[in-house]
């Protein structure tokens, strides 16, 4: 059954988000498995989608990311929902009296202060997420819902970078669905956790469903938006990743891997050993909005990797397909 009226929407826009995926994975959703696993957690559509079709019932929930910025943010709206949304109604009321200067304000003299203060006080990266307060997890939603196409992008200083949006009239505050998201995320059943891709899938065995969105490999030197800490995410790390991928599917877990087409990646996904997990790849027709050139960011295919036999895909499209191809300047 599918999701009501009074389903879940993700909190954050996030790079590579699969929300317009969704009708092409939900054909690869296995039809039981024990817990879920998601180690690129990002804005968690996936995680979001199963909720909202009740198919995480009496179910154990696993969502992880290397981000201590979007573990802190997640952990902070889940524990104090109504201070971080106090703050984020004051940034709203302040960015519709200064616009792009306003913005600016918040991500230069507010957000990347507060931030650089936390990592000179922690020793760890988790101390980043454990200190997080409402103030910053309301600014880096704010960030979020007025910044270029929802990016986190951090420099190799690891300060946020991300330019101002085009939006008209973006809703900064809608207290009903950030109440919504930490409820969700509160349920005893769900885990929130700040570590590598690699620990959380060494973790995954008979039964589980594991859905793996990460860093997308880039098709070309100007589609790489891999920043999400201040490391990036590599070809080297692409690798680790199919290497613990294939070794998850060896233990008997179900697993989805969605990556660009690029040629690294198909090469890692139909080796020997890959094919020995079951591994199998099917290219998806997906719009790219976020190159940094406007003529690249039609559509392109997209890989979606898995060991888990789909249901017929014939009659199926991503939902960004539907309305066409031309770019729509955005409101929200």
């Amino acid at each position: 059954m599918r999701a009501s009226t009074s389903a879940t929407r993700p909190l954050l826009k996030w790079a590579g988000g699969k929300r317009q995926l969704l009708p092409v994975l939900v054909s690869y959703y296995p039809q039981k498995f024990s817990r879920y696993i998601e180690p690129f957690m990002g804005s968690a559509a996936v995680f979001f989608d199963l909720l909202n079709s009740g198919r995480l019932a009496r179910r154990t929930s696993i969502l992880a990311d290397v981000n201590p910025d979007l573990i802190g943010c997640y952990r902070t709206l889940r524990d104090r929902p109504g201070a971080v949304i106090r703050s984020l109604t004051l940034l709203a009321a302040q960015y519709r009296e200064g616009g792009t200067a306003c913005y600016y304000d918040v991500r230069d003299l507010r957000f990347n202060p507060l931030r650089a203060a936390l990592q000179a006080r922690a020793t760890d990266p988790a101390d980043v997420a454990d200190m997080y307060t409402p103030e910053l997890a309301a600014m880096l939603i704010f960030l979020n819902r007025t910044g270029f196409n929802g990016l986190f992008r951090l420099n190799r200083r690891g300060g946020f970078n991300v330019p101002v949006g085009r939006y008209t009239n973006p809703k900064i505050c809608d207290e009903a669905h950030l109440r919504a998201v930490a409820s969700a995320l509160a349920s005893p059943s769900v885990t929130l956790t700040l570590r590598p891709f690699d620990r959380t899938l060494a973790e995954a065995g008979e039964g589980d469903f594991v859905y793996c969105d990460p860093p997308y490999a880039p098709l070309s030197p100007t589609s790489s938006f891999a920043n999400y800490t201040a490391d990036g995410f590599t070809s080297f790390d692409q690798r680790r990743l199919q290497q613990a991928v294939v070794a998850a599917c060896g233990r008997g877990a179900h697993v989805i891997v969605s990556n660009s087409s690029a040629t690294e990646v198909l090469q890692a996904y139909t080796t020997p050993e890959a094919r020995k997990a079951k591994l199998q790849v099917r290219p998806v027709p997906a719009r790219r909005a976020i190159n940094s050139i406007a003529s690249s960011r039609g559509p392109v295919n997209e890989l979606i990797i898995s060991n888990v036999r789909a249901a017929s895909l014939a009659n199926v499209r991503p939902k960004m397909l539907r309305a066409g191809t031309r770019p729509r300047r955005k409101s929200a």
